[in-house]
């Protein structure tokens, strides 16, 4: 068969195993919850299934060798996927942003991104932007 070639998903299994938790822990929750209550929630099933993470992961932001921020990642995952959480209905392009930003400036592939309502979650995998000459 000609064409091009399929594109491989980025770390298939661990995002899977993610996704599951972010559903679980949407289930978990009452109706009505913070999202410093989803990040606690999150972080509880992550620790029961055994995978490595770092909640609040500091990320520094440099212009050349000076530092002039910082960011705070709600999660990174085995040290492969940043993982964001909101709440509410919708969300907005620079929610996109900020987690292609945390993508940049990790050097990490994969970010989901989490937005959880009292309808439901929905899970955006994001990828690390493409860098262009």
């Amino acid at each position: 068969m000609g064409g091009q070639p399929i594109q491989q998903l980025v770390h298939p299994e661990l995002s899977y195993k993610i996704v599951g938790i972010l559903f679980r822990a949407h289930n978990e929750l009452p109706k009505g919850y913070q999202e410093k209550h989803v990040q606690r929630a999150v972080a509880l099933f992550l620790a029961k299934e055994g995978l490595s993470f770092k909640e609040q992961a500091g990320v520094v932001i440099r212009v050349g060798e000076k530092i002039i921020g910082r960011y705070f990642l709600d999660f990174v995952v085995d040290k492969k996927i940043v993982v964001e959480l909101k709440v509410g209905e919708k969300l907005f392009r620079k929610d996109f942003e900020q987690i292609k930003n945390y993508l940049q400036s990790t050097g990490l592939e994969l970010g989901l991104l989490a937005r959880f309502s009292d309808k439901g979650v929905k899970v955006y995998r994001v990828l690390q932007p493409i860098k262009r000459n």
